[in-house]
């Protein structure tokens, strides 16, 4: 069983900077598709970065040229890492890390990802 945590949501200032972590750990994988979703209540969960299994990336047009992803790995981990940078107000949201064993071809949608972590709050406020 694949497990997904994601940590290094927290608060901040219209054009400030925060980065996102995730860690997806588990036996018998050797790389899986990843990708950062958000979600704010009463709206549909949004697609806004992935990387594939050959590391190509891909992002939502509400966030190119803003926010970066990347992935690592050691002998028993997957690490993802989205920084954000010019973080608006409108990027406040939940934030999801999901991951996916099969080639993913930088999807952005949600139901081609099979293991998600629990989320991390994203909050930008004056």
């Amino acid at each position: 069983q694949v497990h997904v945590v994601e940590s290094g949501g927290g608060s901040v200032q219209p054009g400030g900077s925060l980065r996102l972590s995730c860690v997806a750990s588990g036996g018998g994988y050797r790389n899986f598709c990843m990708g950062w979703f958000r979600q704010v209540p009463g709206k549909a969960r949004e697609g806004i970065a992935s990387i594939d299994l050959n590391g190509r990336t891909r992002y939502a047009e509400s966030v190119q040229g803003r926010f970066t992803i990347s992935k690592g790995r050691d002998e028993n981990n997957l690490f993802l890492q989205l920084n954000m940078d010019s973080l608006q107000v409108e990027d406040s949201a939940m934030y999801f890390c999901a991951a996916e064993r099969s080639q993913c071809y930088g999807s952005l949608e949600d139901f081609v990802y099979e293991y998600w972590g629990q989320g991390t709050q994203v909050a930008v406020a004056s």
